[in-house]
């Protein structure tokens, strides 16, 4: 059994997964890091393997003090990955893109690839047909936007994610949800627009947080999974064996 893990910016996930079948998931607050793997690791025993892609605060929570029978793997920039980095700084891109460009080429295979992962920030990842990983965008996400209109004016209230009523607000509150999740539907389709007038035989992925709530929205056909880095850092790991 594996253990994948994904301290994000705000939350952590885990799945246990038994070869590629995953078998349970699990989201908890940093800050509750110790208590909820030990509950885990006590439910499964028989985990054998960690691999833990981080990019949020550090985890509270010695692995180094794991049975001997688990081996614990971090992710970094060091790891041999099944593309080649073509970014001009490949030492400074964020651990959980290149979890998700490893996920997106070795599950689809001989496809250019467009890795959509909406969660604190937004990021766009892109992997050619020829496992050739360039880079994309940043941007901030939904629970960002509505963060900023409250905190960087006088009087707008914080909201909390909400499909529109309307496209025309016709009050404040709907006004801000009209902007911010209208606003970042059309960024997501005017970025997956501009790939496909630049490259054929397309596979779209949505990924991260928001992406069941992104998903309906979206005109474009994609490829909709909230879990996709868990299981990317599942088929990682499994390359790496393979290969090392």
């Amino acid at each position: 059994m594996l253990l994948a893990i994904d301290v994000g910016n705000t939350r952590i996930k885990s799945a246990v997964f038994e070869g590629n079948t995953l078998i349970d998931l699990f989201g908890f607050e940093p800050e509750n890091a110790t208590e909820n793997f030990k509950n885990i690791f006590m439910q499964y025993p028989k985990i054998a393997h960690l691999v833990v892609s981080s990019v949020g605060k550090t985890v509270d929570f010695d692995f180094s003090k794991l049975s001997k029978s688990i081996s614990v793997h971090f992710i970094s920039n060091e790891d041999h990955f099944p593309f080649q980095n073509k970014y001009g700084t490949p030492q400074t891109v964020g651990i959980d893109r290149l979890t998700l460009a490893a996920g997106a080429t070795l599950l689809f295979p001989n496809t250019n690839r467009l890795v959509i992962d909406a969660g604190t920030c937004v990021t766009y990842d892109f992997i050619d047909a020829q496992n050739k990983y360039w880079g994309g965008a940043i941007s901030p996400g939904l629970r960002l936007r509505y963060e900023s209109l409250h905190q960087f004016t006088a009087k707008l209230p914080l909201l909390t994610k909400e499909n529109p009523l309307h496209f025309i607000g016709n009050t404040t509150n709907q006004s801000i949800h009209s902007g911010v999740v209208n606003g970042l539907i059309y960024e997501i389709e005017g970025f997956i627009e501009q790939y496909q007038l630049e490259n054929e035989n397309f596979t779209i992925i949505l990924t991260g947080g928001d992406a069941e709530f992104l998903a309906k929205r979206l005109k474009n056909t994609i490829f909709a999974n909230s879990n996709f880095l868990l299981e990317s850092l599942n088929q990682f790991f499994q390359y790496k064996i393979n290969n090392d």
